[in-house]
């Protein structure tokens, strides 16, 4: 994925990173608090060898002497933590454990080049910590004086003393609640971003255009917002001529007026890959989308297996496209105008045993040659590509397909199974309208993203003229 991939994933999915870097925080902050506050009690021995009593070698044994201490404070630092130490802090202290539990909180090193040795305690209470570091301290000196380097019947000539004396903390050594916080900070933040990220990968449903160019090279003609209330008006251009979701299907017509000027018939297959994705509303509003500029325009209900657009248009369909092309009614007799412009309706008719050999025979191909001929633009509503053939076929007849995609619905597979059935029976895809898209966030639209300055030179009065039928240019 490039950047902007990352980019894009990190705007989609804010909302989910900003929760996991709250959660991270008060997983760290209620752990700092609730957690047992320790504190550290440090003191600090200086080990050195007594000098001679002759005052003519005293120069060189405290050379000797220090050399040795050196030598030897490294396995006095072990002596601090054993038992022979720590039982005589036990019994002078009272306490109630053992040398080997009490090992546990007591470390203690030796700085390099150095003759000190740094013991540190850990204890839940400030003032017991500040006590065992003092005597442990002191059993120190004593046990290294008195038993390790005292020669029989002698004075050792090593000498331990507490150079600084542990005082009770005022501030407990753990938990470092800033510390802590940070951590949860960056760790849920990682998190969130890890979860988003996987989330975009494994996800393969289209979102947006930038999913639908990974897929197909054809242009995008326009996007539809979503509408909650989509079942209960779904002709949005007509119900509410200034709803934005209404201007968007004024783009989608305006830059359907500009595909291939020219080129072949203007009729168009309106599909989809799998039900659901918004096909047969789009063929509705954009039907009345392009009346309104004048032109002359039919839409069919060719989804002989689930029709809509009589329903949606609010019209009788009980006869209609099945009756004409199984020669029972007259095309001028079925055919019932909508509106105050010149926008007809050929309903579906009644739902027959075999739509795909009605659709795809003769009689289709001199109807929709009839139609192309009549007026300027012929929309057809077909069933959804991966389930039937129906779309396919007719498509080979008209002058191309449209193929809606619906945003968080539609598959990347499916959309790539759709193209790839339009293109085996040699159809030509027109372009792409993405349906449903969110209002807010990275995937939203907005009115103008699609083909804005074509409706600015519309504006202008620039807009192409609708084309004239053959019929009437004939006559």
């Amino acid at each position: 994925m490039e950047l902007r991939d990352y980019l894009r994933i990190l705007h989609k999915s804010w909302i989910l990173i900003v929760v996991c870097a709250l959660a991270g925080v008060a997983i760290a902050a209620g752990y700092s608090l609730l957690a047992t506050k320790e504190y550290q009690a440090k003191t600090e021995l200086y080990v050195s060898v007594r000098a001679g009593d002759n005052g003519t070698s005293g120069t060189s044994d405290l050379v000797q002497g220090t050399n040795f201490a050196q030598q030897a404070v490294t396995s006095y630092v072990s002596v601090v933590s054993s038992s022979a130490v720590l039982d005589r802090v036990i019994k002078d202290l009272d306490l109630k454990t053992t040398s080997g539990q009490l090992a546990t909180k007591v470390s203690a090193q030796s700085p390099l080049n150095t003759v000190l040795i740094d013991i540190t305690v850990t204890e839940n209470d400030p003032q017991l910590a500040a006590k065992i570091a003092n005597s442990i301290g002191q059993n120190t000196a004593y046990i290294v004086t008195n038993k390790l380097e005292k020669p029989a019947g002698g004075v050792s000539l090593v000498n331990v003393q507490t150079v600084q004396a542990a005082v009770a903390p005022d501030a407990p050594s753990s938990p470092k609640i800033p510390l802590n916080v940070a951590l949860g900070l960056l760790i849920g933040l990682a998190i969130g971003v890890a979860i988003a990220v996987l989330r975009s990968v494994l996800d393969t449903r289209i979102h947006s255009s930038h999913d639908v160019e990974q897929v197909t090279e054809r242009p995008i003609l326009g996007g539809i917002s979503l509408d909650p209330n989509a079942q209960k008006r779904p002709l949005i251009v007509h119900a509410d001529p200034r709803n934005p979701r209404a201007e968007s299907f004024r783009s989608l017509r305006t830059n359907l007026q500009f595909v291939n000027i020219g080129e072949g018939p203007r009729s168009y297959v309106i599909t989809s890959s799998v039900p659901g994705e918004g096909k047969s509303t789009t063929a509705a509003n954009l039907a009345i989308a392009l009346a309104e500029t004048g032109a002359k325009v039919t839409i069919v209900d060719g989804d002989l297996r689930l029709p809509k657009i009589a329903e949606y248009m609010g019209i009788e369909g009980a006869v209609g496209l099945t009756d004409v092309l199984i020669g029972r009614a007259e095309l001028a007799d079925v055919m019932q105008k909508w509106g105050r412009g010149q926008l007809y309706v050929l309903p579906a008719g009644r739902i027959p045993p075999n739509p795909s050999e009605l659709l795809g025979s003769r009689a289709m191909s001199k109807l929709l040659a009839t139609l192309t001929d009549t007026f300027d633009y012929v929309l057809i509503d077909t069933p959804p590509l991966l389930l039937v053939t129906d779309a396919a076929v007719v498509s080979k007849m008209a002058g191309g397909a449209i193929l809606t995609v619906a945003s968080g619905q539609t598959k990347k597979n499916e959309l790539a199974g759709a193209v790839r059935a339009l293109e085996h029976v040699g159809s030509r895809l027109v372009g792409m309208v993405i349906t449903m898209l969110p209002t807010k966030g990275p995937d939203s639209y907005g009115y103008g993203q699609y083909g804005y300055g074509i409706e600015h030179d519309l504006a202008e009065g620039t807009e192409p003229p609708p084309r004239t039928s053959r019929r009437a240019a004939r006559a």
